[in-house]
């Protein structure tokens, strides 16, 4: 790299830095990490949204929960040194000192020189920052921009080696006593031979030594090429993962260069593991949030990583609490199912969205409603319904005018539409922000002269339900399923969430087509709160599968709703190998065999693909989703899916999402999957 585009790359880099700042200054700001410095050293302010909000919690979190169990392990030790890589303008040292953690420990702080010198700068000009270091008076001697008697402060180049390693020399850096270094998402931005020299002077130069990092990882799946493509267009590529795309390389990589122990978890690991279960809940309760899909993406593409060497005893911060089961090893796949666009339906901007809820509402029509999407450019929540019809064996797509009596209520997520006839749908719950009240119930009416290419347009109207039962049923990510009872229809509306309650675990009976609220008597062992299940009509009872369960962590039950001569059992079903935990997936079931479709799990060696389960002997089959045709990430939660039984094929329309800080991904166009090869009728 010719010098000139060094220093506008470093210049990129810097900009990470100081947007990570800002952001866990606002994290701090909302309650969710206690730091009054950030506030000084951030510079600008400026809030952030609460999905950013945790994402800077768990990297704060893995951090002090490593740097706190170096400095408890050490604590008898005479004299013991942090040196903090890339630390751009982090608090670490001013909350370490306040805490009066930092008795026999000095802090050694490396970054570009100009960002060291600035920070040098804000902390000479401020007395609550230069008050805690305790200025020494000295004025900062060439790459020693800042030294105070336990923080030294040095503006250097982490890749050139022999440079750094001077300068901490002549800052008085201790090779034979304990050191922890801390790489807090850095060594990704620097060329990998430069990086791995870095990790394997460490373990040369230093006799007792302990590295942290924290990282990306997982750069091939659809959230993790989103991601990527972000750094690139920042022009801040990260070089780590191409040849380290997974924790078990990052394992090897530090074993391989002179550390004898590793240990590394992805966040949703250490969120569950390393987490008290107190914490975990007043984070869940700090504000509003909706995002759960997204949170656990984000931390399935991160990393916490703890390497040492000559440690007495050993250094091994990240050891689960025993009582909490983590997650298991990869998902043996049976086989693959082939994805391919629909032709003549690309480029139609209002089917790119997720959140919403498609339904059929006669062969080969289907109505697609609610949602966050794109609308004339726009990122916004979706007032228009879609129809899609098939002709002559292709599917296009028609934008359908409704008459709202109240736009508010024609911009949801998360609702349910239940076809009861050819001329008659119902829209069940949903809301509009995730902090106010669901939304109430709408009849949606198709003309009765509707020719079979579908309606033009809908008539919808409020629906007025006993106060009561309107109170019970304002949820959304709940699952309202037709059933069968006494030969009479109902409407099962089950789980799901509300604005007071995280997580549901009720249900009602809804006889059709009034709509009234009916008690029928239901036994057997009622399955655990969950929302953004799935649910599907069988045998006249409902199949609930997955779901996200009360602790934010995803279920792997399958439960039947069966009918008896006097109400409904909820039975268990077994399925073996066990289901793999997921949620925000779409279901179906075909010839006594569940099919479930994507949805979020916390095996990040692979995404949810197509899970195939037999019905009658519990087999549970993965098969994964061949993309080789797809010019885009196909991110598959969130969506909507519709099974046309006669082709084999499953059509999933939309999906996607916010992709923590990276932007947001919508599937541009609806994809078609062939599921022939693994539906052989018998």
């Amino acid at each position: 790299v010719g010098s000139g585009s060094a220093v506008s790359l470093s210049r990129q880099v810097q900009g990470t830095g100081g947007s990570s700042a800002v952001s866990k200054c606002s994290t701090a700001a909302r309650g969710y990490i206690q730091d009054r410095f950030l506030r000084l050293l951030a510079g600008r302010r400026r809030r952030r949204a609460p999905l950013i909000h945790r994402g800077y919690y768990i990297r704060a979190r893995a951090v002090d929960h490593c740097v706190q169990d170096f400095l408890l392990k050490t604590q008898s030790l005479p004299r013991t040194q942090i040196l903090s890589l890339g630390a751009g303008f982090d608090s670490l040292y001013f909350r370490l000192k306040d805490m009066g953690l930092l008795h026999h420990t000095v802090v050694y702080e490396v970054d570009f020189p100009n960002v060291a010198c600035q920070k040098a700068t804000l902390i000479k000009g401020m007395k609550e920052l230069s008050a805690l270091v305790g200025d020494t008076g000295e004025e900062g001697l060439g790459a020693i921009t800042f030294s105070g008697e336990d923080y030294k402060l040095l503006g250097v180049d982490l890749s050139e080696l022999s440079e750094l390693e001077r300068i901490l020399e002549e800052a008085g850096l201790n090779n034979e006593i304990p050191t922890l270094f801390i790489a807090e998402v850095v060594l990704t931005y620097m060329e990998n031979p430069r990086s791995d020299a870095l990790i394997q002077w460490a373990a040369e130069h230093f006799l007792q030594a302990c590295f942290l990092v924290y990282e990306q990882v997982h750069p091939e799946d659809p959230f993790g090429r989103v991601m990527q493509q972000h750094f690139s267009q920042l022009n801040t590529a990260l070089h780590s993962l191409a040849q380290y795309p997974d924790c078990e390389a990052q394992q090897r990589r530090f074993l391989g260069k002179g550390w004898t122990e590793c240990s590394v978890m992805d966040m949703n690991e250490f969120f569950t593991c390393c987490i008290p279960e107190d914490e975990q809940q007043r984070v869940q309760t700090l504000e509003p949030f909706d995002e759960y899909e997204e949170w656990h993406l984000k931390c399935s593409h991160y990393f916490v990583l703890a390497a040492s060497k000559g440690m007495e005893p050993s250094w091994t911060p990240l050891l689960p609490s025993m009582t909490v089961p983590c997650h298991a090893g990869p998902v043996g796949m049976a086989g693959s199912v082939p994805a391919a666009v629909c032709a003549r339906l690309s480029g139609i901007p209002g089917l790119k969205r997720y959140g919403h809820h498609s339904v059929l509402i006669k062969p080969n029509v289907i109505l697609t409603t609610g949602g966050f999407g794109e609308e004339d450019g726009q990122h916004c929540r979706m007032r228009n319904f879609h129809v899609l019809r098939k002709q002559a064996g292709y599917w296009e797509a028609v934008c359908v005018t409704q008459n709202i009596p109240d736009k508010r209520w024609g911009e949801r997520l998360y609702h349910t539409v239940s076809c009861l006839s050819e001329t008659l749908a119902l829209v069940v719950g949903g809301r509009t922000s995730p902090s106010s009240t669901g939304l109430g119930m709408l009849w949606l009416k198709f003309p009765k002269t509707c020719n079979a290419s579908g309606p033009d347009d809908v008539a919808v109207e409020l629906v007025n339900l006993q106060p009561a039962a309107e109170a019970a049923l304002l949820r959304w990510r709940h699952s309202t399923t037709e059933i069968i009872f006494k030969g009479e229809q109902y409407l099962f509306v089950y789980g799901g969430r509300s604005a007071l309650e995280p997580v549901l675990g009720d249900w009602y009976f809804l006889h059709t087509p009034q709509l009234s609220c009916t008690a029928i008597a239901v036994e057997g062992p009622v399955p655990e709160s969950r929302h953004s299940h799935s649910a599907c009509s069988w045998k006249g009872g409902v199949l609930i599968a997955g779901g996200l369960g009360a602790a934010e962590q995803p279920l792997g039950s399958v439960f039947f709703l069966r009918e008896l001569e006097y109400g409904f059992q909820w039975q268990m079903i077994e399925t073996h190998p066990p289901l793999v935990p997921r949620y925000s997936h779409t279901a179906h079931v075909h010839e006594e065999k569940l099919l479930l479709v994507g949805g979020v799990w916390f095996h990040a060696s692979s995404v949810p693909g197509v899970t195939v389960v037999d019905l009658m002997t519990g087999l549970c089959l993965d098969y994964v989703i061949n993309v080789e045709h797809l010019e885009w990430p196909l991110m598959l939660h969130n969506h909507s899916s519709i099974f046309l039984p006669n082709e084999k094929e499953l059509l999933v329309i939309g999906g996607g999402g916010n992709c923590f800080s990276f932007g947001t991904h919508l599937n541009p166009e609806p994809v078609s999957l062939s599921l022939s090869s693994i539906l052989i009728s018998h």
